[in-house]
């Protein structure tokens, strides 16, 4: 849903300077505790804290079709694809209903997620090569309702919410990762081998989360977005925390998928499955934060998209060398793009000087 995009400002109050719990030791709380906790405290900042009753209904209602989904999810293209469509329904209803309590606007957005919602609940029904088609037009209509609808001046974004809550849902699906690791060891006994593996697929998710966190781009996003004119912060957030943030997300997302399987076969190949959902994972990664940096104009790209193209290509050393050399090779790419950047920005800097 675009318009979730959009639904994540919340007011600063002038003068206050909170401690801020540091990126990094959240980071270290989620390998303890993976952080599932934390989804409640995402969803219940909106543009403004839902207090009346009839509101913290709604945001349960919210919090159950989000449920609905996922449950729906490993089976969403076959006997479940339904109710992932009435999962999606209710989110987009109920979304549309709180925000509207605080910019009509969103009346205006609105039909794009309903008519998405109604496709992918037909996707449901009709099943088979039709459905993927039906899924493609509700992919189709998210993304090209901002250039049908501009939504310049028409939401408020407070930077500071924005970004911090935006940067939380990274750490979550970091965190998620982290979980993946636990789930493939699970009824293995710890060996010296499970345990390398276990450490490569951490420093793999924890290079991710530097560039990112480490390299600031949470931060620079914010001062990028106060500087901006107001009325011109929803069309920057629309592309930064919409069309590059998805493939960050996903990119994690499938990353997690392959190290699951590889958590246990880090001495051996895998199929071509897994090892490109590790390569692929962290390409989309690097990618989306290139185009997430390009979008507020907060530092060079380029070496993110050459290390996109080399972390692509490295998947197949899962598939003929072994998924450990895979896991590693993979942490060296990211880790040796962020180096590079790093000299390059400092050279400029001195430069400027």
């Amino acid at each position: 849903m675009t318009d979730d995009v959009l639904g994540g400002g919340g007011a600063d109050e002038p003068g206050d300077a909170p401690l801020r719990v540091s990126t990094l030791e959240l980071f270290f709380d989620l390998v303890f505790v993976f952080a599932i906790t934390q989804l409640t405290g995402i969803l219940s900042h909106n543009a403004r804290t839902p207090s009346r009753t009839t509101e913290r209904l709604l945001m349960l209602a919210g919090m159950a079709g989000f449920l609905i989904m996922g449950l729906a999810i490993p089976e969403a293209f076959g006997r479940d694809g339904v109710a992932l469509g009435v999962g999606y329904l209710i989110v987009v209803v109920v979304h549309g209903w709180l925000y509207l309590r605080v910019n009509k606007n969103i009346a205006r957005l609105a039909p794009f997620n309903l008519v998405a919602a109604l496709l992918v609940i037909t996707a449901g029904i009709v099943k088979g090569d039709s459905a993927y088609w039906l899924w493609a037009a509700a992919l189709v209509v998210q993304v090209l309702s901002p250039f049908v609808l501009p939504v310049r001046g028409r939401f408020a974004i407070q930077p500071a919410h924005f970004t911090e809550r935006h940067g939380a849902l990274v750490i979550i699906v970091l965190g998620e990762s982290v979980v993946d690791i636990g789930i493939g060891a699970e009824g293995h006994p710890v060996t010296v081998s499970l345990a390398l593996s276990a450490v490569l697929g951490l420093a793999l998710t924890a290079a991710l989360w530097w560039a990112y966190f480490g390299a600031e781009d949470d931060e620079r996003a914010e001062r990028a977005m106060v500087a901006a004119d107001p009325a011109a912060r929803p069309a920057l957030a629309l592309a930064a925390y919409f069309y590059a943030y998805i493939p960050m997300l996903l990119g994690i997302v499938a990353l997690a998928s392959g190290v699951k399987q590889a958590i246990v076969n880090t001495g051996s190949t895998l199929p071509t499955g897994p090892c490109v959902a590790m390569g692929g994972g962290v390409a989309l990664f690097l990618a989306g934060s290139a185009a997430f940096r390009h979008a507020l104009r907060i530092g060079p790209g380029r070496y993110r998209l050459t290390a996109a193209v080399v972390a692509l290509a490295a998947s197949w050393v899962g598939v003929t060398l072994s998924v450990a050399a895979e896991m590693a090779l993979l942490t060296l790419i990211v880790a040796a793009a962020l180096a590079v950047e790093q000299r390059a920005v400092v050279a400029m800097d001195s430069v400027d000087a």
